[in-house]
């Protein structure tokens, strides 16, 4: 029996754990299989094995036909993340088969498009749906075996031979237990974690693991211990060349709870099994309990998708993997890999030189607009990008494309941030995509306690290196040393630009007034080029006590009228107030030591006060009306902004929507 109006499905990626979904699809209720998506269509068995479906010539055809509503994508990993992209704009809703991408920062994007579409998606991990599943979580919650305190899950298997051109092994396409079936024990020990607090999951503080690589650098067996907040501890391996027992068990004071071949729910393969689970008491005896189901495995989870589809959700109800739990899962399985050394030459810059949905990186957006300022030959966009948080390519290049598609293209790096990893993001970056002369980039050196004028040279030859270019548009020294003569420093950085390795402006960030005034006063007299620039703090909140040491906040009104009097630019960071305009700060929230010691005031609240007023009028969020509190100034002011999702990133656009006028700029400083 099936509802009136069942939900369409389309399969992409006819493969072998399609069959099983098209299989278990057959058994729901409320979606029925209507087409598959095949790059062969003339392959002979596709009748066969999806009877009645109609044969789609390839997967843009397949979300291009209007009967479709839904798609499957079971394609090997590495082609996950395109295609459910491309489904969202499409309009279609998608069931992605487990992995849902390579990685936290895909997966992040995946949800993007379909938040921004409005669509369905979710992550295929079909024990989740199982009734076994939701047993095992009252189980845990009800204090069966006391309190958790241990979990051990594995789940592997024995191919015949390592085959390095075959899909588990090929480190082309993300092969290997830890991305296959490693998945797997993260998601249920998360979920176990979670049911003793009676939430849907919970993410380790700490996770640490290994495996052995093959000649491909994939992994053939692999273990990791995931160490949650609430003491418990969670042993997980997976295997593509080992038969494990693929037993779930869990330890608590007052017993243990095992569960044979868990993913199968007791059977012998994705048909399923009846659901059974053993609690083994302290003293040996079994209590089991058999659930009794007789349907196909993955039934339960076409079921729960067409239902939420039907239903105008946007993603799967607990036990179900949610958006929030995909992404906690892709986080601990990118630390898994980061320990072991499970690098997927895909994901580096010299083979990812598309965008995330596997297009070609576009320019031309006029989201951010742009301005230009003295000294510099290109206009460059309103706002700057800091990507400090970004360790690898794949997970820095998503935003970076994003935001040069909005028509940023200002792009702000220092010697010393991560090490100079955001150097080596960028230089791999504007390689990857041909984006440098278009570029206006950042420098930053000569920090603390290296503040020196020799170390102004030394520092850019290493970050021109990194950075993979012969100049910085624009340089900054990262701090100021005033034992040093001012003159020395402007000396320093105009030989950088007479050597063409600075060719833009040059300045200091986190300098006073006075030694601005100073260098000025000196590059006048002698005939080097003057300071044109400052990356100062500045924002509707001012700093009563400074983030870190050397700092140098520039908000208050000695600093606005020295801005306004000499036209400086002012690259300004914090310029939101680190939190200060969003909803983790307030007068009653103290838990944020930085927050409290930074910015709590009643001068900060009272502008804080008027940001949430001015925002409840205009349809925004308060942080919107700080950013543009900094846009609307009567002198040059360039935010950094460093949102670390597509989400983010978006919502600060938001500011661009905000047109202040004087009034209510002096209005919202009180």
């Amino acid at each position: 029996m099936t509802t009136t109006n069942p939900v369409r499905w389309g399969i992409l990626g006819p493969g072998g754990i399609a069959k099983a979904f098209a299989l278990g699809l057959a058994q729901a209720k409320s979606g029925t299989l209507v087409a598959i998506g095949a790059r062969n269509p003339g392959k002979p068995d596709l009748a066969e094995n999806f009877p009645g479906a109609r044969i789609v010539d390839g997967y843009q055809a397949l979300l291009d036909d209007p009967e479709v509503d839904a798609v499957y994508i079971s394609t090997p990993h590495p082609f996950h993340a395109q295609w459910a992209i491309k489904a969202a704009r499409a309009g279609k809703h998608v069931l992605v088969e487990k992995p849902m991408t390579l990685s936290a920062a895909a997966t992040d994007a995946v949800f993007h498009a379909h938040r921004q579409a409005g669509t369905f998606a979710a992550e295929a991990f079909m024990y989740r749906l199982h009734p076994v599943t939701r047993k095992l979580g009252e189980l845990i919650a009800s204090g069966a075996i006391g309190e958790v305190r241990m979990i051990e899950s594995s789940f592997g298997f024995q191919m015949p031979r390592f085959m390095p051109e075959h899909r588990l092994f090929s480190n082309d396409l993300a092969g290997g237990g830890i991305m296959d079936v490693g998945c797997y024990p993260v998601s249920i020990a998360r979920f176990i974690a979670g049911a003793t607090q009676n939430q849907p999951f919970l993410d380790p503080i700490e996770v640490t693991g290994t495996a052995r690589l093959n000649a491909e650098g994939t992994d053939d067996w692999a273990a990791a211990t995931l160490t949650f907040p609430n003491g418990i501890i969670a042993q997980v391996s997976c295997a593509v060349l080992v038969n494990l027992d693929n037993t779930l068990r869990i330890m608590g004071s007052e017993g243990r709870i095992e569960v044979p071949r868990f993913w199968f729910a007791g059977g012998p393969n994705n048909a399923g099994g009846p659901g059974r689970i053993d609690i083994v008491k302290p003293d040996g005896s079994r209590e089991t309990i058999d659930l009794g189901i007789d349907a196909h495995l993955f039934s339960f989870e076409a079921e729960a998708a067409s239902q939420a589809i039907l239903a105008g959700k946007t993603q799967l109800d607990a036990p179900g993997m949610s958006w929030a739990d995909s992404l906690g899962n892709a986080r601990v399985l990118d630390l898994w890999r980061k320990e072991a050394g499970v690098e997927f030459a895909i994901e580096q810059s010299t083979r990812a030189t598309s965008t995330i949905s596997g297009e070609a990186l576009r320019a031309g957006g006029t989201t951010i607009p742009r301005r230009n300022l003295p000294g510099l030959s290109k206009a460059l966009s309103a706002v700057a990008l800091g990507f400090e948080d970004f360790r690898t390519f794949a997970s820095g290049s998503v935003l970076m494309d994003a935001y040069w598609e909005k028509g940023g293209n200002l792009f702000d790096t220092a010697f010393v941030y991560g090490a100079g990893y955001t150097e080596t993001l960028f230089g791999q970056w504007h390689t990857s995509r041909g984006t440098r002369e278009q570029a206006v980039l950042i420098g930053k050196g000569a920090h603390s306690p290296l503040c020196y004028p020799d170390q102004i040279g030394k520092q850019l030859t290493q970050s021109l290196d990194r950075l993979q270019t012969d100049y910085v548009d624009i340089y900054f020294m990262h701090r100021d040393n005033t034992d040093v003569p001012v003159g020395e420093f402007v000396d320093a950085m105009d030989r950088e630009v007479h050597a063409g390795r600075i060719r833009g402006i040059f300045g200091g960030s986190n300098w006073t007034r006075e030694r601005m005034d100073e260098a000025i006063a000196y590059a006048e007299k002698t005939g080097k080029q003057k300071p044109g620039a400052l990356s100062n703090n500045f924002a509707l909140a001012e700093m009563q006590d400074v983030i870190w040491p050397g700092c140098v906040s520039s908000s208050d009104d000695a600093w606005k009228a020295w801005f306004r009097d000499r036209q400086i630019p002012n690259f300004a960071w914090s310029s939101q107030g680190r939190g200060f305009f969003t909803d983790r700060a307030g007068r009653d929230k103290l838990d944020n030591e930085e927050l409290v010691r930074v910015w709590y005031n009643e001068k900060n609240f009272g502008r804080r006060d008027r940001a949430v007023q001015l925002a409840r009028e205009l349809g925004k969020s308060p942080i919107h009306v700080a950013l543009a509190y900094v846009l609307h100034q009567p002198f040059p002011v360039v935010p950094l902004i460093g949102p670390r999702t597509l989400a983010e990133l978006d919502d600060s656009m938001s500011a661009f929507d905000i047109k202040l006028t004087p009034e209510q700029v002096r209005w919202l400083e009180g």
